[in-house]
């Protein structure tokens, strides 16, 4: 299989050979594995039983779909990723609000992967061959996932459907065994020890329902666009992506976080999810769950790696794809290490997940309103004017940014980050919220309201005819 030379330049209709069933498979066999089943222990380790839990994560995650799913619209017409595609609310340049958001959300998301399932597979591994479970274990089964990952993400997308489709069988199968391993320890209770995180109930199902529920969704904000450029238009219509899309999502992230709350109840799990989860499994499902670690990590980081790859390579447009995937991979790989050595699990995921949303929540309403603006209707060949380090077109702007949409993302980030609140850090609008995180919200509602009166009264000049010439900064562009 030839490694994929494509990076965030236009896929030629020809080579747009993908449908919504492979879409499906992206989003369930790549989001079958540890990285995503940890998100299902989160509510537990706040304190909430069985009902709460899963009516948490079920609400967050319909609630985080109504949002991202129509962004895999975008790419279907432009045939770029999406970090790329939103130059056309951003400029071409003010796209590179988009390309660090992803990258944010793709590094954290890769290093949580890699994160839990080395942990997992050191636990495992020291049961069935006596492994030291210690700082150097941890370390070399990083390296080696990481590397696995690397491999993976550099040979692109063909591969990482096809691996997508394996374990979409392989990891079903996995977790329907698991589901008998873990039965005879399983409780509906909250694990020993875990008061309601936020001091009361409400406040802790609303934290655990974005955490773990929304969160999941928004993950894929600057992602679906990757899946979705290989998919024609012509072929396809917008109806039959959009519901492979939100199938896509609401199998791939339910399924595993519904079966990390079961093993979370089942391995008492509080303020630990991988070592409970590997001292509860019955000795004949340490080799399944070692599978389960390994194979599902790389699949699923592996997509992660492959996007931060193309962020990057839209913020250095003369780095290619495959160079920026390595560095892309080095960093993550360093954030395993400080995270792993340095962090509580629960206290960055919770962190982590709830600050992103706030950032990038904004800079998907604005995409998704300038996409409804528009009527789907994109230039193509003016969205790669940055990457052809070229000016011009329509959607230039001022210098390759729209001041309007730019300022709308950062009043609704601001205004999100300032709402948010997890055991390291409460923003000062919590005050006026009565103690509830509503940081998802209110970032979206406050970008969303800037941009569409900020633009109010240039929607008819957003999209004037495209400039046939582009005026370039060097002699010899070069192209993403």
């Amino acid at each position: 299989m030839p490694i994929e030379q494509r990076g965030v330049d236009t896929i030629p209709d020809e080579e747009r050979t993908s449908g919504p069933r492979d879409l499906v498979s992206l989003l369930l066999g790549s989001n079958l594995c540890l990285g995503v089943i940890v998100f299902g222990w989160l509510p537990p380790s706040f304190g909430l039983g069985l009902w709460p839990s899963l009516t948490s994560i079920i609400v967050g995650t319909l609630a985080g779909i109504a949002v991202t799913a129509p962004l895999a619209l975008i790419s279907l017409r432009t045939a770029t990723n999406l970090s790329t595609s939103s130059g056309a609310q951003f400029g071409v340049r003010g796209r590179l609000v988009g390309s660090v958001v992803g990258l944010l959300l793709s590094l954290g998301y890769t290093a949580l992967t890699l994160w839990i399932g080395g942990d997992v597979m050191v636990g495992t591994l020291s049961r069935l061959t006596g492994l030291p479970d210690g700082g150097a274990s941890r370390a070399l089964m990083y390296t080696v996932l990481a590397g696995a990952t690397v491999v993976a993400a550099v040979y692109g997308y063909k591969l990482l459907l096809s691996l997508s489709k394996v374990l979409s069988v392989g990891m079903i199968i996995l977790l329907l065994v698991g589901v008998y391993a873990y039965a005879g320890d399983f409780t509906t209770a909250a694990p020993p020890d875990t008061p309601y995180l936020l001091g009361s109930f409400w406040p802790t199902w609303l934290l655990a329902a974005v955490a773990a529920g929304l969160s999941g969704p928004v993950a894929f904000i600057t992602l679906l666009g990757d899946y979705t450029r290989y998919i024609s238009p012509r072929r396809h219509s917008s109806r039959k992506v959009f519901w492979a899309t939100c199938l896509g999502l609401l199998l791939g992230l339910l399924v595993p976080q519904l079966f990390g709350t079961y093993t979370a109840l089942a391995a008492r799990a509080g303020l630990d999810y991988a070592g409970p989860l590997v001292e509860a499994a019955p000795f004949w499902f340490l080799v399944p769950l070692l599978l389960a670690a390994s194979a599902g990590s790389v699949g699923n980081a592996g997509l992660m790696l492959y996007s931060m790859g193309l962020d990057l390579d839209a913020i250095l447009p003369k780095a290619t794809r495959t160079r920026a995937t390595v560095i892309a991979a080095a960093v993550a790989t360093a954030f395993v290490f400080v995270g792993s050595f340095a962090w509580s699990v629960q206290s960055a995921m919770t962190s982590f997940v709830l600050l992103l949303t706030a950032i990038g929540t904004p800079w998907a309403v604005i995409s998704l309103i300038g996409y409804v603006r528009c009527g789907g209707q994109y230039d193509a060949d003016a969205l790669q004017v940055f990457n052809r380090r070229a000016k011009g077109g329509i959607y230039w702007y001022r210098a390759g940014w729209n001041v309007q949409a730019t300022v709308s993302w950062a009043l609704g980030a601001a205004v999100g980050l300032a709402a948010v609140s997890t055991t390291v850090y409460e923003g000062p609008l919590l005050a006026l919220t009565g103690g509830v995180d509503c940081s998802f919200i209110l970032s979206g509602l406050v970008g969303g309201v800037a941009y569409a009166a900020l633009t109010a009264k240039g929607r008819t000049a957003a999209h004037p005819a495209a400039e046939p010439i582009m005026e370039a900064e060097s002699e010899t562009p070069t192209p993403a």
